[in-house]
């Protein structure tokens, strides 16, 4: 289980026992209020975090498809410097094939 699902799970259940807390005899009023205060808060601060994880995860979705659109990108460079490479050597072959040619009919 991941930090932020522990977390979530914590959130949840501190919640639902703040959903749980009844009004009892011993309880005044103005802690009550307090209780609800925290529990909004905390509802509210549970909100914000889901909402930034969804931003999190799209945002690395994006990068994630980014990187292999990327990888794609530089193997197929690096095949084109590949056959650019081996196009050089074949021309570089044939000149010295031609030169060696002409020094034989040179002599």
């Amino acid at each position: 289980m991941s930090s932020f699902e522990k977390k979530e799970q914590n959130l949840n259940q501190l919640i639902d026992k703040l959903n749980s807390l009844s009004l009892s005899y011993s309880q005044p009023s103005f802690e009550l209020e307090k209780i609800r205060s925290e529990k909004n808060e905390i509802a509210n601060q549970k909100k914000e975090v889901e909402k930034k994880n969804g931003e999190l995860m799209r945002e690395h979705k994006y990068l994630r498809e980014k990187i292999k659109k990327l990888q794609s990108e530089l193997g197929k460079k690096s095949e084109l410097e590949d056959r650019f490479n081996q196009d050089i050597e074949e021309l570089s072959q044939e000149t010295e094939n031609l030169v060696n040619e002409i020094d034989k009919w040179q002599m």
